[in-house]
């Protein structure tokens, strides 16, 4: 079983091959409203929490920041989607991914580097947007793209102020802190935008990547707690 939405869809494989065989413990952080992997996990034989101020309503999930959750005990394995990058403190949120780990525990990253976000890759996924459907709210790239016309800005300067108001963190910055904390054993660069673009793939633009067309902005990390 994988998850029905595109995004989780594309990358469960990647996390799934990361974690230890069933059955042990593994924590989401950044479920979202949808529930994120912890169906996927649940029917794959771990013992699966989803953590998020939004998460769904059950006994799977905990509505809570993740910094102030406390596990009854220490965790084989903990997997953040799209959750770092926008945390408030990145060095006190990565400290406390560190010690929920057991020695030897496994961490499954997946994020965003937005500063590779530039205007070519911007332009790319422009073009590739389906009109929202009547009623709908647009999606995020819609915005961005309304959102850069009106302001008159060069691109680069409309990115940056967008990400310094809204707090994010550099996928650099966030690299280097997982790396002085875990062991690396796997970083990869690749696709980020393709479930929110219209007839659009993974390999289509894995494909745009490696013809230098757009940069890559997607990260999958993975590590153990020394």
């Amino acid at each position: 079983m994988t998850p029905d939405d595109p995004w989780l869809g594309a990358v469960w494989p990647f996390v799934h091959g990361q974690l230890p065989p069933a059955p042990v413990t593994v924590l989401e952080i950044g479920c979202g409203t949808v529930g994120g992997f912890v169906p996927a996990l649940l029917n794959s034989g771990y013992d699966a929490v989803g953590v998020d101020p939004e998460a769904p309503e059950g006994p799977d999930y905990r509505r809570i920041e993740f910094e102030r959750y406390e596990p009854p005990q220490p965790l084989e394995c903990v997997v953040a989607s799209l959750s770092l990058h926008h945390v408030a403190e990145l060095d006190e949120a990565l400290d406390q991914l560190a010690a929920l780990l057991v020695p030897g525990g496994v961490l499954v990253v997946v994020e965003w580097a937005w500063e590779r976000f530039d205007e070519t890759s911007a332009q790319w996924c422009f073009a590739r947007l389906a009109s929202p459907a009547p009623g709908a709210e647009p999606g995020w790239l819609h915005r961005h793209q309304e959102r850069w016309e009106a302001s008159g800005q060069p691109w680069d300067g409309y990115l940056r102020a967008w990400a310094e108001q809204e707090g994010l963190h550099l996928g650099e910055a966030i690299l280097r802190g997982l790396d002085a904390r875990f062991d690396r054993r796997l970083s990869v660069e690749g696709p980020y935008f393709f479930a929110d673009l219209a007839d659009t793939s993974e390999a289509e633009e894995q494909a745009a990547i490696d013809a230098g067309q757009i940069r890559a902005g997607g990260i999958r990390y993975a590590a153990t707690r020394g």
